[in-house]
């Protein structure tokens, strides 16, 4: 019995392997449109598809990411400056799109701008924190999901969309985990509604990796603009020295996180080459090994682990 069953897994893992690396025909005449290309992940995938000979369409939030990227690719890849909280920036951009796929279509959105600040305990934050980072994590990448569509469903393309392992575990308060739990949800029903038109949607879930947004000088800059602006009755009850064990557990993360972006972008890559593409994509070591993990376990022993790792308030019970 356990034979039989020891063959089926084998056999179905040989199969799972040559259909994983079955690759979409004529790359080089397909269109993918990347936000968030200045730096990280969106710069690397940008050159990653250039070099493949795709038609890469990146959208820089500043002028000087755009020509910085241009300087390190082909005469093939193009540049537009796109602010995805503005919908006027988001309109002018789709037509600059559609200007140049015409009737082929768009064949990949990749959905990669964000940002991780502000972010830190919840009760040190107002309104306008939370609403800062969904504005461009979550409701900027719909909006521009929903005007870049119709060119996507034209060329029965794929759509991408980063999340985060704190789309599968918040570690963290302010709006970050909140915007990667809502890219899973919203990825999610896209991708049921949009498999009756050809259409996959991939999302990507990153572990810890060495880019601007966890830059460690960032993050604790931020932390040191949210301590300010408490109330004193919050800095009372939290206290100076777990404000100083907030900035310490943020310094020991950064030590933690991987240079190596590739291994991020190459899970882009084959979500929008591969004939078969995964849903989910877990990328990094630390996503495999622990943050998907716990996304399965009770509640209660995740709970436990974060109570160990992380220090407590002053007036604490």
């Amino acid at each position: 019995m356990w034979l039989y069953l020891v063959a089926l897994v084998g056999l179905w893992t040989i199969l799972q392997f040559f259909r994983e690396r079955q690759v979409v025909s004529h790359l080089h005449d397909k269109y993918v449109f990347i936000t968030g290309c200045g730096s990280g992940f969106g710069n690397l995938l940008a050159r990653q598809l250039d070099r493949r000979g795709m038609r890469v369409l990146a959208a820089c939030r500043k002028e000087e990411g755009a020509k910085q990227l241009r300087s390190k690719t082909s005469e093939r890849l193009e540049t537009v400056i796109l602010d995805v909280t503005k919908t006027e920036s988001i309109v002018a951009a789709t037509q600059w799109v559609k200007e140049r796929v015409g009737n082929r279509g768009l064949w990949g959105l990749v959905n990669n701008a964000g940002i991780s600040t502000p972010s830190g305990p919840n009760e040190w934050m107002k309104k306008q924190d939370f609403a800062t980072v969904l504005d461009v994590n979550l409701l900027g990448m719909i909006e521009v999901t929903l005007n870049m569509l119709p060119l996507v469903r034209k060329a029965r393309g794929r759509v991408v969309n980063v999340s985060s392992t704190g789309g599968r575990v918040s570690s963290i308060g302010g709006g970050y985990c909140i915007s990667k739990y809502g890219v899973e949800a919203f990825s999610d029903s896209l991708r049921r509604e949009l498999s009756y038109f050809g259409v996959k949607v991939a999302i990507i879930e990153p572990g810890g990796f060495k880019t601007n947004i966890s830059d460690v000088k960032r993050l604790s800059h931020n932390l040191e603009k949210l301590w300010d602006q408490a109330t004193p009755e919050v800095k009372e009850i939290y206290g100076e020295k777990f404000k100083d064990s907030c900035f310490k557990t943020v310094k020991l993360w950064s030590n933690t996180l991987s240079e190596d972006l590739s291994v991020v972008t190459d899970c882009m890559e084959h979500a929008l080459t591969a004939c078969h593409p995964r849903t989910r994509y877990s990328a990094g070591w630390n996503a495999k090994v622990l943050f998907l993990p716990l996304s399965y376990l009770p509640t209660f022993l995740v709970d436990a682990l974060y109570y160990w790792n992380f220090p407590k308030p002053a007036q604490a019970l």
